[in-house]
């Protein structure tokens, strides 16, 4: 399995690490953006509310990006009809797929866990030096819960991720699988501002919607050796 996780980003040529590295440059900006316009209007007035937003920038940002990446795997090589090059090697589909989606699951949850700590940290730090610009005291609690967060969100969210694959599939379509993800995170993520309700923020939402998305990966691939793939 590690080897054909390896042959596929190979395949890739990690050129989505390049992506990783603009999506976090664009989300720190905007955060720059609203924490210095909304300064006297309490959009981020504390530490928590500054990691709530990052929390949920970043998971809207890689679930969107995963599904790019599920595009990219898998639907783009079932519309060019070259999945059936790769089903013709003596490896089993089910492995080949599996290793597909491996590669998206993991990726979507380092993505957003690395990427929430990195831009949290920035922003603390601006934070400590700009005292006028985040209200309180940054204290180690508030960090390791926030960690501690951020990897069960990174954990859901990439569960959530997977369920464009489901769409996809359906229609062989690069943009139906985008599309997808982009009405799953307006609807997950939409309300957001200062306390303001979101669906994503229920944890039994975010726990059903995460088991979806496995179910959706299994599915795709249980029965995949007696598929047409044309």
């Amino acid at each position: 399995m590690l080897k054909l996780i390896r042959l596929e980003l190979r395949k890739s040529k990690f050129t989505f690490l390049k992506g990783v590295l603009i999506a976090n440059l664009a989300i720190l900006v905007l955060m720059f953006l609203i924490s210095f316009t909304g300064l006297n209007e309490g959009d981020f007035a504390t530490y928590s509310d500054l990691f709530q937003g990052v929390s949920v920038f970043v998971k809207a940002t890689y679930i969107i990006f995963a599904s790019v990446l599920i595009s990219k795997l898998v639907i783009e090589e079932y519309k060019n009809n070259t999945i059936t090059v790769l089903f013709m090697y003596p490896v089993p589909r089910k492995m080949l797929m599996a290793a597909k989606l491996i590669i998206v699951f993991l990726f979507t949850f380092l993505s957003i866990w690395l990427s929430t700590i990195v831009i949290s940290g920035i922003l603390a730090g601006v934070g400590y030096f700009l005292p006028d610009l985040i209200q309180g005291t940054l204290t180690m609690d508030l960090v390791l819960t926030h960690s501690m967060t951020a990897g069960m969100d990174a954990l859901y969210a990439s569960g959530i991720a997977l369920i464009p694959l489901y769409f996809g599939m359906r229609r062989k379509s690069v943009t139906t699988t985008i599309v997808s993800a982009v009405l799953i995170v307006m609807l997950i993520s939409s309300g957001f501002g200062n306390g303001s309700f979101r669906m994503g923020d229920l944890l039994g939402i975010s726990i059903t919607l995460a088991l979806a998305g496995a179910v959706i990966a299994y599915l795709s691939i249980r029965n995949i050796e007696h598929q047409d793939v044309s």
